[in-house]
C-alpha cells in the first residue's frame, strides 16, 4: 500500500508520522461510528500521557499533599481540614492548567502537523475527530483526578491513624471538580477550532474566572445604570457556565457534602452544557477550509 496520502496542490503527507494513525486505520477497517471515535481518544489519550508534563502535575500534586500533612501537624488538630483544602484546590488549580493548556492544542496540533489530512482521507467525520480528541483528554483527567484523589484520602487516613470521616466528603467533590474540568474542555475545545492556542487558552482562562463569580453577574445585571450594561452582564450570565455549581472545596474540608438532589443537578447542568458546547464546535469545525 503506499504511504503517502495524495493532498490538494501536489502535498504529501506520510501517514506512518502522523499523529493520529490509529484513527485512520480503525475507519480503514469499517468501524462504525462509534469505533472511530473510540480510536481517535484511545490515540489522544496514549498522546497525553506521554507528556511528562501530566506525570510531572500529578507528583506535584502528591508533593503538595504531603506538604499538607507537615502543616496540619503544626495547626493545632486542623490536620485534615487542611490536608482537603490544599488537596483539593491543587487538584483543581492543576485539572485547570492540563484542561486549558492540553485542551487547546488538540486540534491546533493536528492542523499545524497536516495529520487531519490523514484522518479525513478516511470515513471519519469532522464531529466524530471533536468527540475522540475531547473524550480523550477527558480520560486522561479522570486518571489524574482519581490519582489526586486517591492522595488526599491517603493523606487523610495516614494523619488519623485509620478511617476519617472527611474521606467520604472528598469524592463528592471530587466528582464535582471532574465535571467542571470536562465543561472546561468542551470551551477550550469550541475555542481552539477557530482560535490560536494563546487566544484560546486566554478565552478558556476568562471563562473558568468569570464562572465562578456568574452570581455576581446577575446582581450586576440588575444593579448597573445603564442599559447597555444591563444587557451585556445578562448575556454573559446566561451565557457562561455557572461553575460556581461545582464549588464544594471548602464544604468537604469542613465535613459538609452535597445532597444528591444537588449532585446529579450540577452533572446534568455540565453534560447539558457540554452537550451544547461540542455541537457548536462541530459546526465551526464543519465550516473550518483546511487548504
Amino acid at each position: 500500500m503506499n504511504s503517502e496520502l495524495s493532498m490538494p496542490e501536489g502535498t504529501h503527507i506520510d501517514t506512518r508520522e502522523a499523529a493520529g494513525p490509529d484513527a485512520a486505520r480503525a475507519a480503514a477497517r469499517g468501524g462504525g461510528a462509534a469505533g472511530r471515535v473510540g480510536a481517535i481518544a484511545r490515540n489522544t489519550f496514549r498522546e497525553a500521557v506521554r507528556d511528562r508534563v501530566l506525570y510531572n502535575l500529578v507528583v506535584f500534586v502528591l508533593i503538595l499533599t504531603g506538604a499538607a500533612v507537615f502543616l496540619g501537624d503544626l495547626s493545632a488538630a486542623q490536620e485534615a481540614k487542611i490536608i482537603v483544602d490544599m488537596g483539593l484546590s491543587a487538584m483543581l488549580l492543576f485539572g485547570v492548567f492540563i484542561a486549558i493548556f492540553v485542551g487547546v492544542g488538540l486540534v491546533f496540533k493536528e492542523i499545524e502537523r497536516r495529520t487531519v489530512y490523514a484522518i479525513f482521507a478516511k470515513p471519519v467525520g469532522r464531529g466524530e475527530f471533536l468527540l475522540g480528541k475531547y473524550l480523550g483528554l477527558c480520560l486522561t483527567l479522570a486518571v489524574n483526578v482519581a490519582v489526586m484523589g486517591a492522595g488526599v484520602s491517603l493523606a487523610l487516613v495516614y494523619v488519623s491513624g485509620g478511617w476519617h470521616p472527611l474521606v467520604a466528603n472528598v469524592w463528592p467533590a471530587v466528582g464535582l471538580i471532574y465535571v467542571e474540568l470536562m465543561v472546561l474542555v468542551a470551551v477550550a475545545l469550541l475555542f481552539s477550532s477557530f482560535s490560536s492556542p494563546a487566544l484560546s487558552a486566554l478565552l478558556t482562562f476568562f471563562v473558568f474566572v468569570i464562572g465562578h463569580f456568574s452570581a455576581d453577574l446577575k446582581s450586576l445585571a440588575a444593579a448597573v445604570g445603564s442599559s447597555g450594561g444591563r444587557v451585556l452582564f445578562a448575556a454573559l450570565y446566561y451565557l457562561l457556565p455557572n461553575l460556581s455549581n461545582y464549588s464544594y472545596i471548602t464544604a468537604a474540608a469542613h465535613g459538609r457534602a452535597p445532597g444528591w438532589a444537588v449532585f446529579l443537578g450540577a452533572v446534568a447542568y455540565g453534560l447539558v452544557y457540554i452537550g451544547v458546547l461540542l455541537a457548536a464546535a462541530t459546526l465551526v469545525f464543519n465550516r473550518r477550509n483546511f487548504k
